[in-house]
């Protein structure tokens, strides 16, 4: 029969064709409709505090609403620190440093020395403390400048994870820095005792949940080996500190020459435990005194040319110039005593209350940093 004039057949879909048009539209709908995804961005925190008084290993952003806007409570966080490792190999298991640094003076041999450091610096947090005086301020804005130009201006692996700086609210125990006048005997217990005081305020202030090991190092070190951190760690003592050396000139012998600078590191003697027997409760054993003679043995004199860095002792006393600790050891109570405790103070008493606390102190006689030379 003849097909009517003007007629048209419809060809049948293929169900295949109608299914990939509908997963087609599917798509073309989320694709218009869902928000887009943010850019790729470098080292963006995975948790940002809520609330400026959050833990300081979480940083803060302040929320760009109408100034004078009230911020709501901090926000409760559990942290479990059963997950916080602290082993010998703190790289591979990507463990946070805190680096801190009380600071009356600003060195730029410092601040190079610290960026030299071989440490991931995104695992590195660093706090200081520094005193409310003129030398203070200018120490300050110096410190200031520096940090500036490194966490902003420069290369993303010189870049820190955080930075913390505090003024302290207790006066120096000092006028003056100068080395001569900071060594005096007669201004020892003074001076410790602030010193003790601003350690323990940048401690409490800046010690956080996720912080593995801390490195109390001094602003006057200007030279260490690059894998300060990782040469400390990998003998996995509870707290364990390097010797402390100065550079100078020798004119006996008309060249650069080396000579022992800290004292405070040091194995315990009879005639000192005797000594502090015969002491009222708020007097201190000194180190480093021909008129208090302790007779202790000396870590700054175990050293020996071309000896074995990795050489291990046990400690009674340690100084604070490269000192390492395990921060269960600081989350256990050991601090630094602003007053005579056992006759000891500062570090020392760090050192004797870490051990009354079951933590052994330890020292590397011959792994060297070195001191500011004035």
């Amino acid at each position: 029969m003849a097909r009517p004039m003007g007629s048209v057949r419809l060809k049948k879909a293929n169900p295949v064709t109608l299914l990939l048009g509908a997963v087609l539209c599917i798509f073309i709908f989320f694709f218009l409709v869902s928000p887009s995804s943010p850019g790729p961005t470098r080292r963006v925190p995975s948790v940002t505090a809520e609330h400026h008084l959050s833990p300081p290993t979480s940083p803060y952003k302040k929320p760009s609403g109408r100034a004078g806007t009230e911020l709501g409570p901090p926000p409760v966080t559990r942290y479990n620190l059963n997950h916080v490792t602290v082993t010998s190999n703190p790289v591979q298991n990507r463990e946070h440093i805190l680096i801190l640094t009380p600071m009356a003076r600003f060195y730029q041999k410092y601040w190079d020395n610290l960026l030299r450091l071989s440490y991931p610096h995104e695992l590195i947090t660093l706090g200081f403390i520094l005193p409310k005086t003129k030398e203070g301020n200018a120490a300050t804005a110096a410190l200031q400048q520096q940090i500036e130009k490194t966490q902003k201006r420069g290369p993303e692996k010189d870049r820190f994870k955080s930075i913390i700086i505090l003024r302290q609210d207790f006066d120096p125990a000092l006028a003056s820095q100068d080395e001569s006048e900071r060594h005096k005997m007669s201004n020892q217990k003074a001076r410790r005792a602030v010193m003790a005081k601003a350690r323990n305020s940048l401690l409490f202030t800046t010690l956080g949940p996720a912080t593995s090991w801390v490195l109390w190092l001094d602003s006057d070190v200007v030279e260490s080996p690059p894998t300060l951190i990782q040469d400390l760690a990998k003998h996995d003592k509870p707290l364990i500190v390097a010797n402390c050396f100065q550079r100078y000139y020798n004119e006996e012998k008309k060249k650069l020459d080396e000579r022992p600078y800290d004292y405070n590191s040091w194995q315990d003697s009879d005639i000192a435990k005797n000594m502090a027997a015969t002491m009222g409760p708020d007097d201190i054993l000194l180190e480093g005194y021909a008129e208090m003679a302790t007779y202790r043995t000396l870590m700054a004199h175990m050293a020996s040319e071309g000896g074995d860095t990795d050489l291990v002792v046990p400690l009674d006393g340690v100084g604070g110039t490269a000192l390492l600790v395990k921060a269960d050891v600081h989350r256990d109570g050991a601090m630094f005593p602003p007053f005579a405790f056992y006759h000891l103070i500062e570090t020392e008493g760090f050192a004797r209350m870490a051990k009354r606390l079951g933590w052994q102190p330890y020292g590397l006689p011959n792994y060297k940093v070195y001191h500011y030379n004035e």
